[in-house]
């Protein structure tokens, strides 16, 4: 894993204008590092939660090992699914505020094992998530010039 520290982009605009509720059940649909997740989980007392979302496996790894909040329930998928996951949690119309800060982070940025910078040397991944589907470099082996 990469640096642990990642700066948040409008972090302060961004807590803002959730206009937080102390009790209330906001989402995080691209957890990356959590910087806006522990800002959210900064402003709710013991009855407010987060729900986080991430396709990335090590961030989700990340928040394993890095958050220790039962206020907190990070799942492993991409917010595409977040309609479904909700509703099969019994959530659906009950969330306070959803909070997106979408493209790639500066982790992914910085692993060149992850395929996405040209600034290093790796592997041509370039998976948001790197446990399902098949690596750029799998997918130039099976195209043809027309796809490419």
């Amino acid at each position: 894993m990469t640096s642990n520290h990642h700066q948040s982009v409008m972090f302060t605009e961004s807590i803002d204008a959730l206009n937080l509720k102390t009790g209330g059940i906001y989402i995080d649909a691209t957890f990356g590092r959590g910087g806006h997740t522990q800002g959210i989980l900064d402003k709710l007392d013991k009855s407010g939660s987060v729900i986080a979302f991430d396709q990335d496996i090590h961030a989700v790894e990340f928040a394993k090992e890095n958050f220790n909040d039962e206020r907190l329930t990070v799942i492993h998928s991409a917010f595409t699914h977040m309609g479904e996951i909700l509703s099969e949690r019994n959530l659906s119309g009950k969330i306070d505020g959803i909070l997106m800060d979408l493209g790639v982070s500066s982790p992914q940025l910085d692993n060149a094992d992850r395929g996405f910078s040209f600034n290093s040397d790796g592997p041509l991944d370039m998976r948001m998530d790197q446990t399902s589907g098949i690596s750029a470099a799998q997918w130039l082996e099976n195209a043809d010039a027309v796809e490419i």
